[in-house]
């Protein structure tokens, strides 16, 4: 997808959407940095985009891990569906609230990581504490939740949420990005 579509459909959708252009790769090599990839069996990624994330975290697992990655706009998981041809991927068109229905049909109930660049500023609160209530619950003892905001006035949230949170600043995105990593 260009740019020029991106922004169209950003500005279309901003309230699902969160943003007018995608991650850049700085951003999202910050965020997986955070991820032991040689341990990593089961990697779930909410609010897929257009897949830039997606396409950095499948460079770096290992050919036996998998990767649900959510998307709820339509277009983007075709987006993303036709240009990234991995039998690890696996795209639902879904809300991330449904996650533990999906992890159900993998036969799985924890996962190592999970990767999100949701606008849950964008979101109702209610529904955005369930997600990351939800993503909490299904992370391993030693998993992480990363995601990424253009604030850092969420980080209350996530100390609701999580028993650890640090932020790590990334400049070279538009607009530069804060990453949010959560234990």
């Amino acid at each position: 997808m260009n740019r020029w579509k991106y922004f169209i459909g950003g500005v279309k959708n901003m309230k699902t959407r969160g943003t007018i252009a995608p991650t850049s790769k700085y951003t999202s090599k910050k965020m997986l940095k955070n991820i032991e990839f040689d341990k990593a069996d089961f990697i779930v990624e909410l609010g897929a985009g257009d897949g830039s994330i997606t396409e950095h975290i499948l460079d770096q697992m290992h050919p036996d891990s998998k990767l649900l990655s959510f998307e709820i706009d339509s277009s983007l998981c075709r987006v993303i569906q036709e240009k990234i041809q991995d039998p690890r991927l696996h795209v639902i068109n879904d809300s991330a609230e449904h996650i533990e229905d999906y992890l159900s049909k993998f036969s799985v109930s924890k996962v190592d990581c999970v990767v999100s660049g949701i606008p849950f500023v964008m979101l109702p609160e209610e529904l955005g504490d369930k997600i990351l209530a939800l993503s909490k619950g299904i992370l391993k003892p030693e998993g992480r939740f990363i995601q990424f905001h253009y604030s850092t006035i969420p980080k209350k949230r996530y100390e609701r949420i999580f028993d650890e949170v640090d932020i790590k600043l990334e400049v070279r995105n538009l607009p530069p990005a804060f990453v949010f990593i959560c234990k």
